[in-house]
């Protein structure tokens, strides 16, 4: 998948198929639309995904949402800071001066509730429109929804919010992660407690609450069952920085600089202080015991289907 700068032309001569949004989190309804987007550049089309960059803490960093949208097959990204410039630039100046005169569309997917432009004044009936006079096609994409709601980024940082991962799974489609390089800590787990991992998430990532979770953490091809606390390690002295903190049930090795992914998928309490060091380690051993009945209850479930 390639870059290009919003005032840059398409290279090539190859029109393209592109769709528009903030796109933060790459959850279901997103999906959706990136989908209907690659099944169209089929035609001899190219595949565009056009982002609004918010500059706010994200559920996806930059280089998490690139690699995905490169995984499923995307040709070009633009990444549309929203600038005054464009902030105030009418909805058909908009199609007229970027979409189709730099991008070179042949067909717009986007959501029903898609707005852009001045005042929000764009919309998919206003591309309807211009579509007929400036000769692309348009296909409103209905919203995905879960339930009686629909599924969007704020339902997503919400349920988020509220550490409830397995709720986060179902609206993403996958997962919520985290990645980063594992750092040497205060050495106090090998000594007195667990050993565990350490790494920090960047701060633009948004993170579930403060706690511990059941989590899974993979290492290039290889995957460790675990439980990993969010937070400052208040009983240990307390951290200026939020860390990412795991204890893998099967794995001994030296991990320092590796690269990690850790995959949250429960809630077990909140992060607390202890009134020592061994009562911490009480606590995480009653921890570790509920991840791993965690995950055999999932694989006895996975037997019997």
């Amino acid at each position: 998948m390639k870059d290009i700068d919003i005032w840059q032309t398409l290279p090539g001569t190859e029109r393209s198929v592109v769709t528009l949004g903030k796109f933060d989190g790459l959850h279901r309804g997103h999906l959706q639309l990136i989908e209907r987007v690659c099944q169209s550049s089929q035609n001899s089309l190219v595949s565009v995904i056009f982002i609004f960059d918010v500059a706010s803490r994200t559920l996806l960093t930059k280089a998490e949402r690139r690699e995905r949208l490169q995984n499923m097959g995307m040709n070009y990204m633009v990444e549309c800071p929203l600038d005054e410039k464009i902030r105030r630039m009418s909805a058909e100046d908009f199609v007229r001066k970027i979409l189709v005169g730099n991008l070179r569309i042949a067909r717009v997917v986007v959501g029903e509730d898609f707005r852009f432009g001045f005042q929000r004044k764009g919309s998919p009936a206003l591309l309807q429109r211009l579509g007929r006079e400036l000769d692309f096609t348009v296909e409103v994409v209905p919203s995905e929804m879960d339930g009686n709601r629909k599924i969007s980024s704020t339902f997503v940082r919400e349920q988020l919010n509220e550490g409830n991962m397995e709720k986060v799974r179902e609206l993403l489609g996958r997962g919520f992660c985290t990645t980063g390089e594992v750092l040497h800590g205060r050495g106090l787990g090998h000594r007195k407690l667990i050993p565990t991992t350490n790494l920090v998430p960047p701060k633009e990532k948004l993170m579930p609450p403060n706690g511990v979770y059941v989590t899974c953490s993979t290492f290039g091809s290889r995957t460790f069952e675990g439980i990993t606390n969010v937070g400052y390690k208040p009983t240990v002295g307390g951290e200026t920085f939020l860390g990412v903190e795991t204890y893998l049930f099967c794995c001994n090795e030296d991990l320092y600089g590796r690269i990690s992914t850790v995959e949250f998928f429960q809630f077990l309490r909140p992060e607390q202080h202890f009134p020592s060091l061994e009562a911490l380690k009480k606590q995480l051993l009653l921890d570790a015991e509920k991840g791993k009945e965690y995950f055999n209850r999932i694989r006895e479930k996975s037997r019997l289907s």
